[in-house]
């Protein structure tokens, strides 16, 4: 019987070492823990485990220079990075400095385990070159934007075509900049192009350029989209608008990696990485007829689905602090700060124009905000407490608790409906009984309920408190 794998953990705190040791080791893993990078490298002098868990930030160092020392030694041991303080640097830092995967806490322990049991079979990714840094920079330490941190991470030594997803102003400009940025394509140019935005009788030009004399108004030879991006990355923004006619030829480049500009004679090669974006369902675009299925797949080889700002909405303070700054530079304005207050109402708003719309409202703040501090009635009238109700069949209190359950659970929070229960009676009964003067009877009458329950419910609060 072969002996069972050996995991190392380094963390600092005693409290997740506890939790991965007994949870790894209730998976057949033996186990060994450490708080400190120092700990960990003299262990390394006498031993060698098959896979390493390591926090980012320790006392002593950065988790992260374990991979240089097992670089030194040429030792492909499977590094699992953790932290908890996670951006689109960090994470594909991470990535090209060779880990095998990165975890933000807090964590799922089914994750975990999953990861480990997935480095146990398989071997860590080849070194990879430090990143460049970043023209632009993507925020949010929600679940979801830490996955498409990681998604973009795992995509940095790739040119394979990606397809980004989601609501208009989510960001996926952002997204396509970002894999360019941190691609072997970096020093080439990034060039975007918004298809829904050009004519449909001038796209071609657009993209493929044009000869002189090939049409109407064609007075000299035009270098198009995709001779402009040579060497570096391609972003077709709102894809799903492309007329047929064109998606036809745009699949020929993709599939060939060649093409004629309009009127011409001389084969172009296609040197560029092609990113695409869309807002809409391109599956029902697909059975209407509208949009070419291969075209679809030849697109979709990696599909980043981007959260609409609703789904994040602990983000929004960090993203609004951005804004704001960016802001006060560009205009030479003082930084505004947003109060506790406005921060609440800011995470209860639905966000149609998501991540866009906060910028833009940010940017009025700035120079309409009276004060540094910004109040709940310095927000554009349209940001009011009964805003988010608009446009759907939720009352605003029904609006604040969806926020508070989105911000709740990202975090591990347990037990989220008796929470929710025990504050509703809690309001409910001190209201019916303030409305009803302290009468019993009356109260439990409005409420719906019976005497006998409410003198209960109100018993056992008492024996509570």
């Amino acid at each position: 019987m072969s002996e069972r794998p050996l995991v190392w953990v380094n963390d600092d705190d005693e409290a997740i070492r506890f939790v991965l040791e007994r949870a790894l080791s209730r998976a057949e893993y033996r186990v060994s823990t450490f708080s400190t990078v120092g700990e960990l490298n003299e262990a390394l002098t006498k031993g060698s485990p098959d896979v390493i868990l390591t926090d980012i930030r320790l006392p002593d160092a950065d988790g992260l220079t374990v991979l240089d020392a097992l670089r030194a030694e040429q030792r492909e041991i499977p590094v699992i990075a953790m932290t908890g303080f996670s951006d689109l640097d960090q994470a594909v830092t991470a990535f090209q400095k060779g880990v095998f995967d990165y975890l933000p806490k807090p964590f799922d322990l089914d994750q975990v385990l999953s990861t480990v049991a997935s480095a146990v079979v398989h071997r860590p990714a080849s070194t990879r070159p430090a990143p460049k840094e970043p023209d632009s920079r993507m925020i949010g330490d929600s679940p979801a934007m830490q996955e498409v941190f990681r998604t973009i991470g795992r995509l940095s030594r790739s040119n394979i075509s990606v397809l980004i997803t989601g609501e208009t102003g989510s960001g996926k400009e952002v997204v396509a900049r970002a894999l360019h940025e941190h691609s072997p394509r970096s020093g080439g140019p990034f060039v975007a192009i918004n298809t829904a935005a050009i004519p449909s009788e001038l796209l071609e030009s657009e993209l493929f350029g044009h000869e002189r004399g090939s049409f109407t108004g064609a007075h000299s030879r035009r270098h198009g989209r995709f001779e402009e991006a040579a060497g570096g990355t391609l972003f077709l923004d709102e894809i799903g608008d492309m007329p047929l006619t064109l998606q036809t030829r745009l699949l020929r480049v993709l599939a060939e990696g060649d093409y004629y500009r309009v009127g011409g004679r001389d084969l172009l090669k296609a040197d560029v990485r092609v990113i695409a974006a869309t807002h809409q369902n391109l599956d029902a675009h697909i059975s209407d007829g509208s949009f070419r299925e291969d075209l679809y797949h030849r697109l979709n080889v990696i599909t980043i689905s981007m959260p609409p700002l609703r789904e994040r909405t602990s983000d929004i303070p960090a993203l609004a602090e951005h804004f704001l700054e960016q802001a006060a530079i560009e205009m030479g304005l003082e930084v505004k700060t947003l109060r506790p207050e406005t921060i609440s109402l800011l995470k209860s708003q639905p966000w149609p124009g998501n991540v866009r719309q906060l910028q833009n409202v940010c940017q009025q703040l700035c120079v309409m905000a009276p004060g540094e501090q910004v109040f709940p009635e310095d927000l554009p009238a349209e940001l009011s407490v009964a805003g988010p109700s608009q446009g759907r069949d939720d009352d605003p209190w029904q609006e604040h608790l969806r926020a508070w359950v989105r911000e709740a659970l990202p975090t591990g929070q347990q037990d989220l409906m008796v929470t929710v229960r025990d504050d509703m009676e809690q309001v409910l009964f001190e209201e019916a009984l303030d409305y009803t003067g302290g009468k019993r009877v009356d109260a439990a009458r409005v409420l719906g309920v019976g005497r006998n329950t409410l003198t209960r419910k109100l018993k056992d609060r008492d024996d509570e408190d």
